[in-house]
């Protein structure tokens, strides 16, 4: 069958959906991924075939050119998703108008530069299947355009589905003159434009592919297939250090690649920390954008500090991790019976490291919290303390119970049999 990806130019989520591209691709299906002409790159990179479709929009023009706005969007869920954070403290008014406001802000300008030509393609390529990350609504327009069956293929937590869900509750308490729905008018005006009637499906999917264990997920009532996250970070080399077994107990600490890239650093005191290793008997290795490692000054002799490593090849090497709750730094480590350490704070990232703390493979703390002291005293724990290790173990083999993304390739095709042409 042919399966169209169409992802918008972010190359953080771009990399979540690799694995899948390549397991329907060895599989023996079609896959082309669509996005701005110049995403190209990025994805003929991975060894893909793109299309460009549209035009390029730098989306992060105007918050880089506002460092405080930028920086505001940093903190946790932005609206409207942050209405999961509260549910009952937004009337309905608030709600409305927050929904409003990330389709004029968010998902018309992420999707409008290339909507019209997403579905010119699709309906001259006739993919069976399109499968689009979830900021991605041009997908499911173009899928709707084409007569194509599709899916969201989700990076993190549902905050999507459960945001939809929330609202739909919201909107059904109120009288019929009051039921607005933002999304259904922006999404049903592309339909009248292209031949078809607004349906929930294209906010939502017709079907759901999730890549994290149903212990650390939250998910609303919808269809979810689940698969196992496989890391895909790019081309990576494997260092030679890291080939030789650990003298004394490894600990991986890592911040991703967004603090550096999108925002303006690191937001804990990293020296603090690394200072406040320095009193445990461990090697440390920290992986720091080389933009950050000026800023250090004198590093502790048992800290290894390195601009990149692939983590996929650290972590299984690891006694305990240390990162920000990024959902392909989680994904990566709970492949391994590794404790881990979160320090959340953007997106959904606190509500990852929250469900990683209650399920017991690991540890917590906002980074409005993060000192030093505290950060030690959580990894002595999750090294002294069998039973982070004991329910890292159970993790790891609930991750590895879910069927690979090769495995799920033969239910996609009987999806795709069953929603195509609706």
């Amino acid at each position: 069958m042919r399966v169209l990806f169409t992802v918008n130019p972010e190359k953080s989520t771009f990399l979540y959906l690799v694995p899948m591209m390549w397991a329907l691709r060895t599989a023996g299906h079609e896959v082309r991924v669509a996005s701005q002409p110049g995403f190209a790159p990025t994805i003929t990179q991975a060894g893909l075939t793109a299309v460009g479709v549209g035009r390029d929009v730098d989306k992060w023009k105007e918050a880089r050119e506002n460092p405080e706005l930028l920086e505001a969007s940093r903190a946790g869920l932005p609206s409207p998703w942050n209405a999961l954070d509260d549910p009952g403290g937004t009337t309905w008014e608030q709600t409305l108008a927050a929904h409003v406001a990330a389709v004029e802000t968010i998902h018309h300008p992420d999707n409008e530069p290339m909507l019209a030509d997403l579905v010119g393609y699709a309906r001259s390529w006739e993919p069976d299947l399109v499968v689009w990350e979830p900021f991605c609504y041009a997908g499911a327009v173009a899928a709707k355009a084409c007569g194509a069956a599709h899916a969201r293929m989700l990076f993190g937590v549902d905050v999507f589905g459960l945001t939809r869900e929330f609202f739909l509750r919201r909107r059904g308490e109120q009288p019929p003159s009051r039921r607005a729905d933002p999304m259904a008018d922006w999404l049903g005006g592309y339909g009248e434009t292209y031949g078809f009637s607004f349906s929930e499906d294209m906010v939502v999917g017709q079907f759901t592919i999730d890549q994290f264990p149903a212990s650390l997920q939250t998910e609303a009532d919808l269809h979810y297939v689940r698969t196992q996250y496989i890391a895909y970070g790019g081309p990576a080399v494997v260092p030679r250090w890291l080939w030789e077994p650990t003298r004394r107990p490894r600990v991986g600490l890592t911040l991703g690649l967004t603090a550096t890239e999108v925002f303006s650093g690191y937001n804990i005191p990293l020296s603090d920390i690394l200072g406040a290793l320095s009193e445990l008997d461990i090697e440390v290795v920290a992986t720091v954008a080389e933009s950050e490692q000026a800023g250090l000054g004198a590093v502790p002799a048992n800290v290894r500090l390195v601009s990149y490593v692939p983590w996929h090849a650290l972590a299984p090497t690891c006694s305990a991790v240390i990162h920000h709750a990024g959902a392909a730094t989680m994904g990566t480590t709970m492949r391994h019976p590794v404790p881990q350490l979160a320090l959340h704070y953007h997106f959904d990232q606190p509500i990852l490291g929250r469900a990683l703390a209650e399920h017991g493979a690991g540890l917590e703390i906002h980074t409005t919290r993060a000192t030093g002291t505290g950060i030690r005293d959580a990894v002595e724990r999750l090294l002294s303390e069998p039973r982070f290790a004991e329910r890292a173990r159970d993790l790891r083999d609930e991750v590895l119970a879910a069927p690979s993304p090769n495995e799920l390739v033969g239910q996609l095709e009987e999806l795709t049999t069953k929603y195509r042409g609706r």
